[in-house]
């Protein structure tokens, strides 16, 4: 029988940025869990005195501290490098997971065994559900779901458990998204790759939520309207990603015929750089494209049609 005290299945990945006054918390709800982990934060470039609150705290986790800002995707990409246990568990530095958090979702995993990953019921500090997983939006947005009836057809990366060998059979984080559906997108690999996706609404999380990217600002619509872009040309039937490409475009072109827009989203000027980087970013995505497609064992058609809209 394995020591899961020497050897625990799961290293718990927590990315911070400016996590001073919330870090201290997320570490404290971590080691009071109840099953043996590791505990790896790495931090993007802090300058606010979270490197010397990770180096007190009393349960010493491992840190890497990254020389630049690299965004939630590309701390993942880089702890993954690092990972060497069996499970990967996500983790948002202003979450604070209950006690049995990752014994629940270790156990879901147990009992499935064609599923690469397991969403947690993340709570909002009034004690509201965020998120149980993530649906795929009939126009290909990822949406939370609030109450999970068992498969989701994603997880919400603020807390959630994944194979590490699953995540790295389908080439492991978008880097180069920053923030915003890399988990999505890591869901859609995963399933082309023929992968589940279960909700564990008993594995509590208490989530702060946008602490560090301002919900609602132009930096957070353009990260979420470029990667969303971004993962339909990876991932999506080419149908149903070019359609949203040009409804995106065609709309961008008309808002000045429509006067000053009142939500960020619909700023010209914002839109016009999504676009931009959307088309810079277009021979790497096409060749992912191809990659992906190599590699799975379903076909995007499938997917789209077994979970969009739903």
């Amino acid at each position: 029988m394995r020591d899961v005290t020497a050897n625990p299945a799961t290293t718990v990945v927590v990315v911070t940025w400016r996590g001073a006054g919330h870090i201290t918390a997320c570490l404290d709800a971590l080691a009071a869990q109840t099953r043996p982990h590791r505990t790896l934060v790495v931090d993007n470039a802090s300058a606010d005195g979270t490197a010397a609150l990770l180096a007190a705290h009393p349960s010493h986790p491992q840190v890497i501290r990254l020389p630049r800002n690299t965004g939630y995707a590309g701390a993942l990409a880089v702890a993954l490098e690092q990972v060497r246990s069996p499970l990967m568990a996500w983790l948002n530095d202003d979450a604070e997971p209950a006690p049995d958090w990752l014994a629940t979702l270790e156990d879901t995993l147990d009992k499935a065994p064609l599923a690469a990953a397991a969403t947690s019921r993340l709570v909002r500090p009034d004690g509201t559900t965020q998120s149980a997983g993530v649906r795929l939006t009939a126009d290909g947005h990822g949406a939370d779901v609030t109450e999970p009836t068992g498969e989701v057809f994603g997880f919400c990366g603020g807390a959630a458990l994944l194979r590490t060998d699953a995540l790295r059979g389908v080439h492991g984080v978008p880097a180069d998204f920053f923030c915003y559906y890399e988990d999505t997108d890591t869901a859609w690999r995963l399933r082309l790759a023929g992968w589940d996706v279960v909700a564990a609404p008993d594995a509590r999380v208490r989530h702060a939520h946008g602490v560090s990217s301002e919900l609602g600002s132009p930096r957070f619509h353009r990260w979420n309207e470029r990667n969303r872009l971004l993962m339909l040309l990876r991932c999506a039937p080419r149908e149903a990603a070019v359609n949203q490409l040009v409804r995106f475009a065609v709309l961008t072109a008309v808002l000045p015929l429509r006067g000053r827009p009142a939500a960020p989203n619909f700023r010209f000027g914002l839109r016009c750089r999504v676009l931009a980087e959307v088309v810079l970013r277009l021979p790497a995505t096409l060749r992912t494209r191809r990659r992906i497609a190599r590699h799975a064992a379903l076909g995007r058609g499938a997917v789209w049609e077994a979970w969009a809209g739903l």
